[in-house]
This record gives structure tokens, C-alpha cells and sequence, in this order.
């Protein structure tokens, strides 16, 4: 089930980098080098198959964007934030 503005938002402000763009919940997470990057990718790879939910993902040698929404739904769901905590937890990144 889609989450309304109120809940995405309250959600996002007890979080740490999340917000909302263009209908995803994103987060750019940023790293000493390319490697690092691409170790991050692989940490979150294991994550989404786990959830069985897949996010976007941008990387850019340093930087790695994470978009989230729920295709299926067409919008937010607490499939993304839940997959959004998870991906916080395990890089320590809240």
C-alpha cells in the first residue's frame, strides 16, 4: 500500500540523508574511492535480493545513489522503507 506525504515525511525526518525525488525515497552515499563504491553496491545487492525488492542504483565513481519506490504500487511503500533501514544498518550509515 502506497504511504501518504505525512507518513513519507515523518518517516525521512528521523532519518539521516533521505529524501524524496521524483517519486523515490534517494540517499547518495559517499566513499573514499571507486572500490569502496562498488563494495557498497554488492552489500546492498545481497540486501534487496534477501527483501526481494531491488532498488535503482547510480554509481558514480565515489558516490552511490539509491532510489527506492515500489513499481508495482507506483509510489512509496513500506517495502522501501523498510529496505531503506536495512541498507542503513549495514553500512552504519543512519
Amino acid at each position: 500500500m502506497l504511504l501518504n506525504d505525512d507518513s513519507i515525511q515523518d518517516w525521512i525526518a528521523a532519518r539521516n540523508g533521505w529524501s524524496v525525488t521524483d517519486g523515490q525515497l534517494t540517499k547518495t552515499f559517499a566513499f573514499p574511492a571507486f572500490r569502496d563504491s562498488i563494495v557498497f553496491v554488492n552489500r546492498i545487492a545481497t540486501l534487496a535480493d534477501e527483501a526481494d525488492h531491488h532498488p535503482d542504483i547510480d554509481v558514480r565513481y565515489d558516490q552511490v545513489q539509491i532510489g527506492l519506490s515500489t513499481h508495482s504500487e507506483g509510489g512509496i511503500t513500506d517495502k522501501d522503507t523498510a529496505l531503506a533501514e536495512r541498507i542503513d544498518f549495514a553500512t552504519s550509515n543512519r
